[in-house]
């Protein structure tokens, strides 16, 4: 039996079903009624192989069409609308969406979503995760325009900088502006981890760097008993990014999930001074806590003393690591909740709130040195996602990662977000920090 979602096409041409471990179908419109005609989202390509940790971690970018720009959208609205001034985007609740409005995309049009995420094609059994808003306690937050966020971006460019879920955010981008228009991959080097993409139309570019800690580091051969350590030189910027982004005009910061893993902080001398779970006698244990917020305030001072950069630097905040139940990501812990909670059911609360609260206060140190130095003309933004996203553990690949059938070894991902997902409102977000 086709497993079909409920958004009905526009189009009279022909009818996408899904079925399970089966190719795509066109089915003539003519042999159903019209309010039987529905949309499943698609594609068939290599099963996704790797384990769960592989997927925080460098994956190869997804090869996109040349870039081409797609016939003008009809009835496209003159002016991009916004958010009042005084409005709080990012406190709110989820609504469901019953006015049948379709997917900015699916995993037919957007080339771009890796397999990890791409629930759809793996059978993800409800969509029901996709009807759902974002509404702002004060306001009506619009819908993402493609071709307005493409003017806005007119000449100029931007960067992600972070780990696995800034890919998963640029992705996003990426997805959503495909309704306009396919960038071309001007990258200047092989290595999948950072890639720079044009949309040639508005002389666009949009670029990601792989970081995830953001600070220089190194994995070492050293094992006390929590495994490989990982040596964090917090005091440094990594240079993978920085002198990268001095001439960019937006620069999204973002990390959390990588200072989880056992790890050794160095000073400006190369001295160990602390650790986080390394179980090295003598150190002492400061925590992730302390790691994470010596990094942002580490990172913030660099790029706002950037020679050259007079753009503007936006930290994203902690996307959920809590949204596994059951058990731990390795003990069986799954995300498999259908709907969003509402933000009287939940909230920010261990070591989510713990990581937001130390990106907010070095994001308000940074805000305020610059404001008291001048810094050149660079500014900080900040976008502040977090209790928008603790309320989506339905939004989650789960298990979707892969065929049912297949004989792999992945973990449950609780961590990334589908494509298409919640996670599009953080690009609904940027625009409107944009406008402001």
């Amino acid at each position: 039996m086709a497993v079909r979602c409920s958004w009905r096409l526009a189009s009279r041409s022909a009818l996408l079903v899904y079925e399970p471990m089966q190719k795509l179908q066109l089915v003539n419109p003519t042999a159903v009624s019209l309010p039987a005609l529905v949309i499943v989202l698609f594609i068939v390509t290599t099963p996704y192989r790797r384990s769960f940790f592989d997927a925080y971690g460098p994956a190869g970018f997804v090869s996109i069409p040349s870039g081409s720009r797609l016939p003008p959208a009809a009835n496209t609205a003159p002016a991009i609308a916004r958010v009042p001034q005084e409005c709080d985007i990012f406190r709110g609740d989820w609504v469901q969406d019953d006015d049948g409005v379709l997917p900015y995309y699916t995993n037919i049009s957007c080339p771009v979503i890796q397999e990890h995420q791409n629930c759809m094609k793996y059978g993800r059994p409800e969509l029901g995760f996709l009807r759902w808003r974002w509404r702002p306690a004060g306001c009506e937050l619009p819908r993402f325009d493609a071709a307005g966020f493409l003017e806005v971006m007119r000449d100029r460019s931007m960067a992600f900088v972070g780990d696995s879920l800034a890919r998963n955010h640029m992705q996003s981008l990426i997805c959503l502006l495909s309704k306009v228009e396919y960038p071309k991959d001007i990258s200047r080097t092989q290595n999948q981890e950072f890639r720079t993409l044009r949309y040639a139309s508005h002389n666009f570019t949009v670029s990601v760097f792989w970081s995830p800690f953001l600070v220089k580091a190194n994995l070492s051969d050293a094992d006390h008993g929590s495994g490989r350590l990982w040596n964090l030189y917090l005091d440094e910027p990594d240079e993978a990014w920085l002198p990268s982004v001095s001439a960019s005009d937006y620069v999204v910061i973002s990390a959390a999930n990588w200072f989880t893993r056992p790890s050794l902080f160095y000073d400006e001398s190369g001295r160990v001074v602390a650790c986080h779970y390394c179980l090295v006698p003598g150190v002492p244990d400061l925590t992730l806590r302390h790691s994470l917020r010596v990094a942002f305030r580490t990172a913030l001072r660099g790029i706002t003393s950037l020679p050259g950069f007079n753009g503007t630097a936006i930290v994203r905040t902690v996307s959920p690591t809590s949204h596994f139940e059951g058990g731990e990501w390795d003990e069986g812990g799954d995300c498999r909740r259908t709907r969003p909670y509402a933000s009287n059911e939940t909230s920010m609360a261990g070591l989510d709130l713990d990581l937001h609260t130390a990106q907010v206060e070095e994001f308000a140190a940074a805000q305020e040195a610059a404001r008291r130095t001048g810094s050149g003309g660079a500014r900080v933004m900040l976008m502040d996602t977090t209790a928008a996203m603790v309320l989506r553990p339905d939004g989650h690949p789960s298990r979707y990662g892969h065929w049912a059938h297949e004989n792999v070894t992945l973990y449950n991902d609780c961590v990334h977000w589908c494509l298409p997902g919640p996670i599009d409102v953080w690009n609904e977000i940027l625009l409107q920090m944009l406008l402001a």
